[in-house]
């Protein structure tokens, strides 16, 4: 069913209403969608480079909306719509861990990781954000930064190097982004560290 999925998500490039395909995947990955819109930006960008940093732009917008809407229903409706969602993809027991020492230093990181590198998945911390209350407006500015720099710099690599780099995308990005977002964590709590406070869980 993924495979199937995940080919679906991919077909939807080449579609004349590909750039509205990609805002729609955008929207519902970060609320309940299992692919992430990178599948769909990818050979979008590839295909029309000229229109790769409008794609980011819309594919950054709408992962934020939809973040919004992920954030409402943990918020608002998390017995009737988020548990069952999280229980469909399996999600429910790394959930219930995560929201157990959801800190604000815990939430910031799970925010920097699943927007840099989908680790863990952005609709289980938008949902978890929600749960747990964190401020909607750091929530809104986390997901334009974190989201934001992960399609911009897609952006600008397939601009520069083209269909040359998508396999380096493919196979590389996760392990960079990761690392990337391990050293904004690491400077985070060294400067709170200088400062007097480095507690990283509440539970």
């Amino acid at each position: 069913m993924i495979k199937r999925l995940y080919e679906w998500t991919m077909s939807l490039a080449g579609r004349p209403r590909a750039e509205l395909w990609l805002a729609i995947v955008a929207f519902v990955e970060s609320s309940f969608f299992l692919i992430p819109a990178d599948v769909l930006y990818v050979p979008m960008a590839l295909a029309r480079p000229s229109r790769a940093y409008r794609f980011a732009l819309v594919a950054t917008v709408f992962s934020t909306l939809g973040g919004i809407a992920g954030y409402a229903i943990g918020y608002y409706a998390f017995e009737a719509l988020a548990r069952p969602v999280l229980a469909f993809y399996g999600k429910l027991g790394a959930f219930e861990t995560l929201r157990a020492c959801a800190g604000p230093d815990t939430t910031l990181i799970l925010l920097t990781t699943s927007g840099l590198a989908h680790l863990p998945p952005i609709k289980v911390v938008t949902i978890l954000a929600g749960a747990v209350h964190i401020g909607l407006g750091f929530f809104i500015l986390s997901c334009v930064l974190a989201r934001g720099f992960r399609f911009f710099a897609l952006a600008f690599l397939l601009r520069r190097y083209g269909a040359t780099i998508r396999h380096f995308i493919e196979r590389r990005l996760k392990v960079i982004a990761v690392v990337a977002a391990a050293a904004l964590i690491l400077l985070y709590f060294g400067l709170k560290l200088v400062a007097g406070s480095g507690q990283l869980f509440s539970c």
